[in-house]
């Protein structure tokens, strides 16, 4: 770990605690890691690139960035991101899709259903048992939340996740690191990443969570850690709803 400082310490010791306790890792594994562009996709890339030096199995991997059609203002370009596979000596692959209609529009689930097939298919062709996607603690917290609020129902991203019944693997190895920690790695790492400013994102929706989270912890410092954990730590004596209360 000699090569990482700061909160690349920290958030690869994070990263290790998750594949240990998900079993997110295993020797001989091939994992496409999903490029979208942003600061937590590419330190995740980084840090289970840098982990390979000393992590206790082998594995590979291979990145993936997905291009389609559609470009949001202050996506970063597929030359940046060649330029940084080389420099890190990474193997990758860029995809590309279809999506935009006839109008020249699209939806939010649309763009994301196609992406997800073109990174599924991408494993399949190139013998990958794992895919690795760079989602953090608080986006698994703030998609409890909306999933709750707006479709009533409690479900989250799971920090492991098997497919296609075990063909693929789907794997969040940053499922305990917060937000602010991917900031300070990104600041210091220096990432040629972009914040997308997608119209058809729910960043308005995901920021009216976030703004909750923080307003939430400024009377209890555990809600992060304790939302997250409420995931794993259903009380079955309380999940029963009798109908007059429905």
């Amino acid at each position: 770990m000699r090569d990482l400082t700061g909160a690349g310490v920290y958030i690869s010791n994070r990263i290790g605690k998750a594949i240990a306790d998900y079993n997110m890792i295993e020797d001989g594994d091939k994992i496409l890691v999903a490029i979208s562009g942003g600061k937590d996709s590419f330190a995740l890339l980084k840090l289970l690139n840098e982990r390979k030096k000393w992590a206790p199995v082998k594995y590979e991997i291979i990145a993936i960035h997905v291009v389609s059609d559609y470009k949001p203002s202050k996506a970063v370009s597929t030359a940046k991101l060649k330029k940084f596979f080389k420099d890190n000596k990474i193997k990758y692959c860029i995809e590309k899709i279809k999506l935009l209609n006839k109008e020249g529009r699209m939806s939010c689930f649309w763009c994301s259903w196609n992406r997800r097939k073109a990174i599924f298919l991408a494993a399949k062709r190139l013998g990958c048992t794992k895919v690795a996607l760079g989602h953090h603690q608080d986006d698994i917290i703030e998609t409890l939340l909306l999933n709750m609020v707006y479709h009533g129902e409690f479900s989250a991203m799971n920090p492991r996740q098997e497919l296609f019944g075990g063909k693929i693997v789907l794997i969040r190895p940053l499922c305990y690191v917060e937000e602010r920690y991917m900031k300070k790695f990104a600041k210091e790492s220096c990432f040629p990443a972009e914040t997308c400013t997608c119209p058809y994102s729910e960043t308005s929706k995901r920021r009216m969570m976030k703004n909750f989270v923080n307003e939430a912890e400024k009377k209890c410092k555990y809600v992060r850690k304790n939302i997250f954990r409420s995931i794993s730590r259903i009380n079955k004596e309380y999940t029963q709803i009798h109908p007059e209360q429905s």
